[in-house]
Parts: C-alpha cells; sequence; structure tokens
C-alpha cells in the first residue's frame, strides 16, 4: 500500500485529504508544521509527500531542501502561493510537481498518480516509450517508424521522458542540457522543445505529450 505524508497546518485540510487519500486505499500520515514533516519522514518512509509551502514554523521550501538532503521520495506542493517565483523555487529546491489552492481532489489525485508512476532515477534506462505514433527506446537511441534527432534534442528528450508526469523546470533543463552557464537562456528551451514537437507531436500546436507549464518549464505526459 502506497503510503502518503500530508503535512498542512489547516486542520481541515489534514482531515479532507486524509479521508479522500484512505477512501483510494492509501496509507496515510499527518503533520501540521516542518519540524513534524521530517521527523514523520524519517519515522515512516513516505512514498510520497503532499507539502503546503506555509507552514507555521519553516518555510516549505526548507522542509523541501530538509527532505532532500537524505531523500528522493516524490513531493507534490499544495500551496495557496501562486506567484510563478514560488513554484519555480519550490520546484527548484527538489519538488515534484506543484498544485495550487484552491484544488479539485480529482486533479490532485491525478498528480499523485501520475508522480508514483514515475521513472525513478538511476543508471537504467527505462523500456521502450511511446510517443504519439512513435516508440523511443532511449537506451539504444533509436525511434520507430524512423525519425532523426540532433544530439542535442536526444538528452532534453531523455531528460523529459526519463521522469513522466514530473515538472521539471527551465532552469534544472538548462543546466542539465546545456551546462550551468546558460541557466537563463530559455529561448534556447522554446526552440529545441518547438523542434522536438514538430518531430514526435501529432498535432504540434498542441501538443499531447511534451508539455510546457507557463512560467514554470516542462513535463512529458504519456
Amino acid at each position: 500500500m502506497t503510503r502518503i505524508l500530508v503535512v498542512d497546518d489547516d486542520p481541515q485540510i489534514l482531515r479532507a485529504l486524509r479521508i479522500n487519500l484512505r477512501a483510494r486505499d492509501y496509507d496515510v500520515e499527518v503533520a501540521a508544521d516542518g519540524a513534524s514533516a521530517l521527523q514523520a519522514a524519517a519515522a515512516h518512509t513516505p512514498d510520497l509527500v503532499v507539502l503546503d509551502l506555509g507552514l507555521p514554523d519553516l518555510d516549505g521550501t526548507e522542509v523541501i531542501r530538509g527532505l532532500r538532503g537524505w531523500s528522493s521520495v516524490p513531493i507534490i506542493v499544495l500551496s495557496g502561493r501562486a506567484e510563478g517565483t514560488d513554484k519555480v523555487d519550490a520546484l527548484d529546491a527538489g519538488a515534484d510537481d506543484y498544485v495550487t489552492k484552491p484544488f479539485g481532489v480529482d486533479e490532485l489525485m491525478a498528480r499523485i498518480r501520475a508522480v508514483t508512476r514515475r521513472v525513478q532515477p538511476g543508471d537504467a534506462a527505462p523500456g521502450p516509450v511511446r510517443v504519439g505514433k512513435y516508440t523511443i527506446d532511449l537506451a539504444g537511441h533509436t525511434i520507430t517508424p524512423e525519425q532523426r534527432l540532433t544530439p542535442t534534442e536526444w538528452q532534453l528528450l531523455e531528460r523529459l521522458l526519463r521522469n513522466p508526469g514530473k515538472l521539471i523546470t527551465q532552469r534544472s533543463l538548462l543546466h542539465d542540457v546545456w551546462g550551468p552557464r546558460y541557466d537563463t537562456e530559455t529561448n534556447y528551451l522554446r526552440q529545441y522543445m518547438a523542434r522536438l514537437r514538430r518531430k514526435l507531436e501529432d498535432d504540434p500546436a498542441r501538443p499531447a505529450h511534451l508539455i510546457t507549464e507557463p512560467g514554470m518549464g516542462y513535463r512529458f505526459q504519456p
């Protein structure tokens, strides 16, 4: 059974999420502040953390950094902060996704399913991945039916496909694909994502798999 740690200082939200998650057969732990969240994560080793940023003792980004010091557990931020800078800061600190309050339970459950399905980082490549009509073998660097990608396009696509459903920030992609000197060159990403969509999406103007999250980054939607 998947164990989820929910961290929020609003008792109504804690109660509502506990009821809804347990009704869907998740094992649920709750915490009302950052210190309790870190203790609960160490004691119960959750499979996923749902975390509010506005906690009474620690900022949520500090909790994320604290968890990332020793754990790769997926983290979904659930917060009333709608500013793009807050979202990017949380994602760059190590969060996997961001849902803004007020939120729909169905949307949150879909995000939970997507994050828990994603491939964990590691040396082994995932099996063949479908992107529209194409089957992509990351280990063999082949696409069926045949489609040619440049080395940079392969690096960008692989970073997304290895993390299905996960929102990856612009800064992270630029750093990993082009290097630390390119952290602010978002025009590189726009151009290369447009090229990947023209090559792989059925309708590049309305992509179904290589999705833009405006002001934040990109995600691969299986």
